[in-house]
């Protein structure tokens, strides 16, 4: 790993720890802005991966041979390393998933059934991904409960005024994206949290877009459950967290049934291992989590505050440079936003508009970005976006505009 020189964050420094960056096509230099959807890997995150398969390849809390022992050393260590990385208060409360979407539906799945019954309310915002509308909506749907949405502001943000004529005695929880993969909002999840609690309702956050960026306190958030994924802190794919309160995880009933979550079983029945370990069914994503752990210590080694400045004055700099082209219409808030900008462009639909970037080998997403209530809103069906990370520069986002001046005058 290459840190900044005295403490400044640099990213043409922290590009050398990326070798697909130097990725050329055509003669072009590979211009990567689909962060949103997945962030590229340091070599750090590589080695771990590489380490694991040849030095200490073995299941974990299986066995007493050094090869387990050291695999299940790494495993746990990552768990602990990932506990810091959201301010956690205990690894225990830190359940290894394959990704946020697969964290998210156990809770729905596992807290939700357990819990929601006809006639209840289950609160989520339009703004959600639909990893957060899609299992309420399915338990909803098994339980009798109703789901409700908290509308979206013309300025991208959540209308808070709206919150509590909402919150209502049925509200039994109250689920929230941190950071919008589409406007760029930054929600004010504590004081979202305070009115949820307030009405004796439980909150659930998807942190996927939050953790790469910034500082996350679970604790700070005062949220119940927090989901989020490896693939987009610079981690590999296949790996996710969940983080809930040790009260609310003790209750309830495991999401998946299999080896390892287990206590003791017999013919009668069986008895369920304690936490984490009672929500993780069989053998886990072991290289990948113990890389994504590595993600974590180089996003702390980094600093994630460090990380945040960066990359708001990136997205300043794209809302400015975006802003000179004709017939664009830019969506969320214009102040303080995380590092992606989704928009649209007069006369040019979302998917041409990226097949001719790709030309330059400039990479962005267009569709609905899994948001097609949100889009619904916009009255979009989808959308053109370019996210940011840290290894992203005023350079790469010329190149973008500069690409979209071509697209522009080929379509007259």
């Amino acid at each position: 790993m290459t840190l900044p020189s005295q403490g400044a964050f640099d990213p043409y420094v922290v590009r050398r720890d990326f070798p697909i960056l130097a990725r050329t096509s055509k003669g072009k230099p590979l211009v990567y802005l689909d962060n949103a959807a997945t962030s590229q890997k340091p070599e750090v995150v590589l080695s771990a991966l590489d380490r694991y398969y040849r030095t200490y390849n073995s299941n974990v809390h299986r066995a007493l041979h050094t090869l387990s022992q050291e695999a299940t050393s790494a495993y746990e260590a990552a768990r602990t390393t990932l506990s810091e990385l959201i301010g956690a208060p205990d690894p225990a409360t830190c359940i290894f998933t394959k990704n946020a979407t697969e964290a998210l539906n156990l809770v729905a799945n596992a807290w939700g059934r357990a819990n929601l019954s006809a006639g209840d309310e289950i609160l989520i915002t339009e703004m959600e991904h639909h990893s957060n509308i899609v299992p309420w909506q399915m338990v909803a749907e098994a339980t009798g409960a109703k789901v409700r949405y908290l509308p979206v502001t013309g300025e991208g943000r959540l209308d808070i005024d709206a919150l509590d004529g909402l919150l209502t005695e049925r509200t039994r929880v109250v689920g929230v994206v941190h950071v919008s993969n589409v406007l760029g909002t930054i929600n004010p999840v504590a004081e979202i949290a305070r009115r949820a609690h307030a009405a004796g309702a439980v909150v659930v956050l998807d942190g996927a877009q939050s953790v790469p960026h910034m500082p996350v306190n679970v604790t700070e958030l005062d949220v119940d459950f927090f989901a989020f994924s490896s693939h987009k802190m610079y981690g590999p794919t296949g790996a996710g967290m969940l983080w809930g309160r040790r009260e609310l995880l003790e209750e309830m009933p495991p999401f998946l049934g299999g080896g390892d979550m287990i206590e003791f079983v017999a013919k009668e029945g069986t008895t369920y291992n304690r936490l984490p370990y009672k929500f993780e069914a069989g053998t886990p994503n072991i290289a990948e989590v113990i890389a994504m752990g590595a993600a974590a210590q180089y996003l702390q080694e980094l600093g994630l505050q460090n990380i945040y400045q960066y990359e708001r004055e990136l997205v300043q700099y794209a809302l400015e440079r975006l802003d000179t082209l004709e017939g664009i219409e830019l969506y969320g808030p214009r102040d303080e936003r995380a590092a992606l900008v989704s928009f649209s462009i007069d006369g040019i639909h979302p998917h041409d508009l990226s097949m001719l970037l790709d030309e330059d080998f400039v990479a962005v997403r267009a569709g609905h970005h899994c948001t097609q209530i949100l889009h619904a809103v916009l009255k979009r069906p989808a959308t053109t976006r370019a996210s940011f990370a840290l290894y992203n520069t005023r350079e790469e986002i010329d190149i973008l505009v500069e690409s979209l001046e071509k697209a522009l005058a080929f379509f007259g």
